[in-house]
């Protein structure tokens, strides 16, 4: 009996989380408005208007929260001003409502190497290997920029310790 009020509550928290579950909305269940916002931003990166594009997706993300398209399109145009930083923040939101999306994970991870962060662009590749079964593409561009991006971290590596050993100074000799 002392513990009837506990399981009572118990049983009413699992069944309104249950319920929450169950009502979430998939891709499909969309904002009609917020999808034909998000074309008329692709259309706008595709003609270089990048920041009339974003105001399109920032509108599509007004109208539906959910939009995948509308982060990962948003991500696309502020990385085409060169702020690779915050697409990748883009990506993030677009990997939230679906942690699978493989156009998420490819995009963001060439973001992560642009940005010189090589390490996390090998997590989305592993990630990216998980998720595809099928012919993957973008794994060979993926796997190659990653290469490319190695080497010349590497070269620099090798220019900076060259010109600092060709830079010192000798010491002067005692007579």
């Amino acid at each position: 009996m002392r513990f009837l009020p506990a399981a009572i509550a118990l049983s009413l928290t699992l069944a309104i989380m249950s319920s929450a579950s169950i009502s979430g909305r998939a891709d499909k269940d969309i904002d009609a408005r917020s999808i034909a916002l998000v074309k008329t931003g692709d259309e706008e990166t595709k003609a270089g208007r990048v920041d009339s594009a974003i105001g399109w997706y920032e509108s599509a993300l007004a109208v539906d929260p959910r939009n995948r398209a509308a982060y990962v399109g948003m991500a696309r145009a502020v990385q085409a001003q060169g702020l690779n930083g915050k697409s990748i923040g883009f990506y993030n939101k677009a990997l939230e409502i679906d942690p699978n999306d493989q156009i998420a994970l490819a995009e963001q991870a060439h973001a992560f190497v642009a940005k010189g962060a090589l390490e996390q662009a090998r997590k989305n590749m592993a990630r990216l290997t998980t998720v595809c079964r099928t012919d993957c593409a973008s794994l060979g561009k993926l796997s190659a920029a990653i290469d490319l991006a190695s080497k010349k971290q590497q070269a620099q590596a090798s220019a900076v310790d060259l010109k600092a050993t060709l830079g010192a100074t000798p010491e002067p000799k005692a007579n």
